[in-house]
C-alpha cells in the first residue's frame, strides 16, 4: 500500500523519513518545482502540483493508498484536499494539518481522522506520533475487517490452509486465526500436506496438543471460506489446487501484491514472523490469550526470527514482550531441547563430507533424504564455519529436489538467489533464509538413485552458480 504526503515542508519531509525507515511506499505532492526536483533526485516518488487543485489530487491512485497526510502550511489548500479525498475515497485514512482549534473542529467535521496542530515539539516527535497513530488505527481496522469476514462463514466450514511441511510460525499463526474464528462461533479446520518433520516441530505439536489435519482428500467446495496463512498463492507450496478461490491471505513473505487474489490480504514483508501479525490481531480484537496459544505464538516468533537475530522488526519484539509472561516456559524449554534424530546427524555428516567451497559460499549435496528439515539444520550449522557466509544444502526426496539456503552476507539476498535460479513458484524466502523444491518431472521415472543424484547436482549447482556469478570449477 501507498502513503501519500501532501506538502513537503518540515513535517512532510520528516514524515517521509519516518515512513521510509518502516519500508513504506511513499508519494509526495508539492507545488514547489525546485523541491520536487530535489526529491526526485533522492529517488523519491514526487508529483508537482497544488494540493488544493482537484486535477492534482485526482491523479492519486486511491485504490492503492492506505493513508493521506495533508500537512502543507496552506490551510485552505489542506481543506480543499481533505474535502476532495473524503468525497472520492471515503475509506482512506486522513491526517490533516491546521493552525488553530477552530480550523481543527472544522476539519474534524469534514471527516479527518486526525487533525494536527503544530507545536513547539521537534518535527520528528510530531511525525513519530502521527505514524504511530495511523499504525494503531490501521491495525485495529484490519483486525475488525478480518473478524467480520470470518464471522460471515456462520454455520459453514472454514479452512485454514498452511504451507506444506509446516513450521511453528505457520502452525501457531493458524492456531491464532482459529481462535479468532472461535470468538465468533465459527469452527475452523487447519489443513496441510506433507509432514511435521523437524524434531523440534514434532515436540512443539505434541507438547501443546495441537490438532492438525494432514488432509489428502481436500475439496474446496466443502468450505464456505478458505484462508491461506504464511503463504500467499494457491498451489505454491500448499495443498490448494492452482486457481482455487481464496478469501483470506495472511503472510510475512515478499509477494507481488497485484498477483495476490483474495477478499482480505495482509502481507507484511518487514515483519519477521506471521505469528507477530496474528498476535496483534488477537490484541486488537481483545480476545483473551490462552497459555497454550501464547506459548505457540512466542515459539513461532522465536523460530522465524532465529531468536530475534534474523529479519526482526520492532513489532516482533513488542509481540514477544506481550506473549512472554503469558507463555508456559517449561514447555518452551522442552520444545527447544528435544533429542536429536539419527537422520539429522547423518545428513549433517554428509553435508560436511560432500561440501564444496567457492569463496565464501559452501554448497553440499547430502544425497537422498526423508526429512527435508534436516537440510535447514545442516545449512544453519555449516554457516558457523570460519570464512563461510552463505550455505546451500540440497538433497533428493521422493519426487523432488529439496534445497535449503542460509546467508549472513549483507550483499547477498539468498531468497532472491533461489527465486532467480529456480522460479517464483518453486522457491522463496528472505534475505538470510530461503528454500526451494524442484519437481523431478521427467527424471522421476529414473530408478537409479545415483543417476538421479548426479542429475540433481548438475541442475542445482549450475543454476545457482550462474545466478551468483561464479564460474564452475573455480575455488
Amino acid at each position: 500500500m501507498i502513503y501519500a504526503i501532501l506538502g513537503s515542508g518540515g513535517i512532510g519531509l520528516t514524515l517521509a523519513n519516518e515512513l521510509g525507515t518502516r519500508n513504506k511506499n511513499i508519494i509526495l505532492v508539492d507545488k514547489d518545482s525546485a523541491k520536487i526536483e530535489t526529491l526526485r533526485e533522492q529517488n523519491l516518488n514526487a508529483i508537482h502540483g497544488d494540493i488544493g487543485d482537484q486535477e492534482v489530487t485526482g491523479k492519486l491512485d486511491f485504490k492503492h493508498i492506505r493513508s493521506v497526510f495533508i500537512v502543507s502550511s496552506d490551510i485552505e489548500a489542506n481543506k480543499k484536499a481533505l474535502e476532495f479525498i473524503k468525497k472520492n475515497a471515503p475509506s482512506v485514512q486522513i491526517v490533516v494539518r491546521a493552525h488553530e482549534y477552530q480550523q481543527k473542529e472544522e476539519m474534524e467535521a469534514l471527516g479527518a481522522d486526525l487533525v494536527v496542530l503544530p507545536s513547539k515539539l521537534p518535527h520528528k516527535a510530531i511525525a513519530l506520533a502521527i505514524v504511530q497513530y495511523i499504525e494503531r488505527i490501521t491495525s485495529v481496522k484490519l483486525a475488525q475487517e478480518l473478524k467480520k469476514l470470518v464471522s460471515s462463514v456462520g454455520d459453514g466450514k472454514f479452512a485454514i490452509v498452511i504451507h506444506n511441511n509446516p513450521d511453528p510460525d505457520a502452525i501457531s499463526s493458524a492456531l491464532g486465526l482459529k481462535e479468532i474464528a472461535a470468538s465468533v462461533g465459527v469452527k475452523a479446520d487447519i489443513l496441510y500436506l506433507g509432514k511435521i518433520g523437524h524434531h523440534e516441530n514434532k515436540a512443539f505439536v505434541n507438547l501443546l496438543n495441537i490438532e492438525l489435519d494432514p488432509s489428502k482428500d481436500f475439496k474446496a467446495s466443502d468450505y464456505k471460506k478458505i484462508a491461506l496463512v504464511e503463504c500467499s498463492a494457491a498451489g505454491v507450496n500448499n495443498m490448494l489446487p492452482p486457481g482455487t478461490e481464496v478469501s483470506i491471505v495472511i503472510d510475512h513473505h515478499q509477494a507481488d501484491i497485484d498477483e495476490v487474489k483474495a477478499e482480505y490480504v495482509d502481507i507484511r514483508p518487514n515483519i519477521g514472523a506471521a505469528a507477530t501479525i496474528m498476535t496483534k490481531y488477537l490484541q486488537d480484537l481483545e480476545i483473551p490469550m490462552k497459555t497454550e496459544l501464547a506459548t505457540a505464538l512466542l515459539y513461532g516468533i522465536k523460530v522465524d526470527t532465529d531468536d530475534f537475530k534474523r529479519n526482526t522488526d520492532p513489532a516482533d519484539l513488542i509481540a514477544a514482550a506481550y506473549l512472554h509472561p503469558l507463555a508456559n516456559h517449561e514447555i518452551l524449554s522442552r520444545i527447544e531441547t528435544p533429542p536429536r534424530s539419527i537422520e539429522e546427524i547423518d545428513v549433517l555428516g554428509e553435508a560436511i563430507k560432500n561440501r564444496e567451497i567457492k569463496g565464501s559460499y559452501l554448497i553440499s549435496n547430502v544425497g537422498t533424504i526423508r526429512d527435508r528439515d534436516t537440510l535447514a539444520q545442516a545449512a544453519d550449522y555449516l554457516l558457523t564455519l570460519e570464512g563461510i557466509t552463505t550455505t546451500i544444502i540440497f538433497g533428493l526426496g521422493e519426487d523432488q529436489i529439496n534445497i535449503s539456503g542460509r546467508s549472513r552476507d549483507i550483499r547477498v539476498n539468498i531468497g532472491k538467489v533461489m527465486r532467480d535460479a529456480f522460479g517464483e513458484d518453486k522457491a522463496g524466502g528472505h534475505a538470510t533464509l530461503a528454500g526451494a523444491q524442484i519437481p523431478l518431472g521427467v527424471f522421476g521415472g529414473t530408478k537409479d538413485k545415483q543417476t538421479l543424484l548426479k542429475l540433481a547436482e548438475e541442475v542445482v549447482v549450475k543454476r545457482l552458480l550462474s545466478v551468483i556469478g561464479i564460474q564452475e570449477g573455480s575455488g
